[in-house]
């Protein structure tokens, strides 16, 4: 395993996520002082039971969990789900990042469909904030000011960038599953893969029953963290910038008793005002971020500020995150309470049950997402799936099916933030839609595999593309992909 060498290109201007520098701190003295442990011990081997067999294992309930899991049960597997917290949606819902980013194209096309449009049109109206459809690729200056405030307006241009109710999403995503027929497993941790000539067989899970096994012909890997595929020996890349708030952590918040809508006129038309706001707040605080609407006016969101030079495969990194972010909800909340207009009946509502990771691992693929591929207009030959891309200024981003699949592990798929990816592309492809999307793929694929008993890697793409068009999910013509495939089939 080494680290990819390549430089990361500026980011700068990527997605107008509304993000200032001083959002992004680095870790400075720690609140706890390292642990004294030295040596190892010996574990004593044991049996273990087996819970449960299956064609497929879906490791991680977040974005692109869910959606793997329901594409598989949809395309016929016997799909079991492991989850280690006590809800589905992961970032989501959990981390409460409740803010669903771009689903379409620059010209109001929705992109993300398949799972993630079944899912948001399965959710209430009153759990669903963002513009019309009729107003999806808008560039009047009206409505770019008013959803650009709220979270769904970049480059001049209106999206469908919903900001959903985490509470509602959770059981949403609980109802889809067990509808489709997936086993779901709360409160599960999946400790290592279960690995035999290079071939994943299943995976090790703890829960307060102890350890047990679970059995399946196909391991889907959507951890967000590569926790799978790392622990069998799969080569991924981490390179990152640190300075990029793309690779930072925290932990969100949100506050109630807010006016939200007050708030977005009064720093509207004050901006000299909200300056000096904001720099009182850094002084208050060391470290300070503004609001960002919810799903309701009365509710606050708070995604930061995010911390970098930490690592979330470091639990005394993950602890010192907490802790600060905990200490800064505080603040924030008796800072904007006594500042800032529309705070004044604040109070802490709820801070995230998880921690908002956004990098760490990277899949080492068959196939790769590249800044250089970003100006390419021809999808690629494997395509399993099409993203909005960053900037009006390049079309849609071609997904590969190599993206999901281990250079030499057999037997296990991805989806999710970790994909293969370099590091400017994953600025983009960590999103909660981009999971929704390769979660999906990723599910297809490994259904299919198990049904025909073969590799993941031997699946015909063209019936990938079959299914997950039957499920709804937006991919090129298929005689569009067809043409490229002299080039780009992914390394067997």
């Amino acid at each position: 395993m080494a680290d990819d060498k390549v430089k990361m290109q500026s980011m700068a201007g990527m997605n107008e996520e509304r993000i200032l520098a001083s959002d992004v701190f680095e870790s400075g003295s720690r609140n706890l002082p390292p642990p004294n442990g030295k040596g190892t011990i010996t574990e004593d081997a044991r049996e273990i039971d087996i819970y449960h067999q299956c064609d497929v294992v879906v490791v991680g309930g977040g974005p692109a969990g869910c959606a793997a899991a329901w594409a598989a049960a949809k395309a016929g597997a016997d799909v079991t789900l492991v989850e280690r917290y006590n809800c589905l949606g992961g970032l989501s819902t959990g981390g409460l990042v409740m803010w669903i980013d771009r689903m379409t194209g620059w010209d109001g096309q929705l992109v993300i469909q398949g799972f993630a449009r079944e899912f948001i049109e399965r959710m209430p109206p009153e759990g669903i904030a963002g513009p019309p459809r009729e107003d999806w690729g808008a560039r009047e200056e009206s409505k770019v000011t008013y959803w650009r405030n709220r979270t769904t307006a970049m480059h001049g241009i209106v999206q469908w960038a919903p900001t959903l109710d985490p509470e509602r999403m959770k059981l949403n995503a609980q109802e889809m599953l067990l509808e489709a027929g997936v086993r779901i497993v709360f409160h599960a941790w999946a400790a290592r893969p279960l690995v035999e000539d290079n071939t994943t067989k299943g995976v090790i899970f703890e829960s307060k029953a102890g350890r047990n096994a679970l059995l399946a012909k196909v391991v889907v890997d959507t951890t967000g963290d590569g926790d799978m595929f790392a622990r069998c020996g799969a080569d991924y890349h981490t390179d990152i910038e640190t300075k990029d708030p793309h690779h930072s952590m925290n932990t969100a918040w949100v506050l109630g008793g807010v006016n939200m809508d007050r708030w977005i006129d009064w720093k509207e038309n004050h901006p000299d005002e909200l300056r000096e706001l904001m720099a009182r707040g850094r002084e208050a605080l060391g470290f300070f971020q503004t609001p960002y609407v919810s799903w309701r006016p009365d509710i606050g969101l708070f995604l930061g500020p995010r911390q970098s030079g930490l690592s979330a495969l470091d639990v005394d990194d993950m602890t010192e995150v907490e802790i600060r972010s905990h200490r800064l909800m505080q603040g924030h909340c008796e800072f904007f309470r006594k500042h800032a207009p529309g705070f004044e009946n604040a109070y802490m509502l709820q801070s995230a049950s998880q921690l908002g990771v956004r990098h760490t691992r990277r899949l080492a693929g068959c196939a790769r997402i590249e800044r250089g591929d970003w100006e390419k207009p021809d999808p690629v030959g494997d395509e399993v799936g099409v993203s909005p891309s960053i900037n009006p200024k390049y079309p849609l981003v071609s997904v590969p099916y190599g993206s999901l699949l281990p250079r030499q592990l057999d037997g296990l798929l991805v989806g999710g933030r970790h994909i293969s990816c370099d590091a400017n592309s994953h600025g983009f492809m960590r999103e909660i839609p981009q999971c929704w999307l390769t979660g999906h793929a990723a599910g297809v694929g490994a259904a299919l595999a198990a049904d025909q008993g073969i590799l993941p890697r031997d699946v015909d793409v063209d019936a990938i593309r079959k299914v997950l068009r039957q499920q709804g999910a937006f991919l090129h013509d298929d005689a569009a992909v067809k043409a490229m495939r002299s080039d780009q089939v992914p390394a067997q």
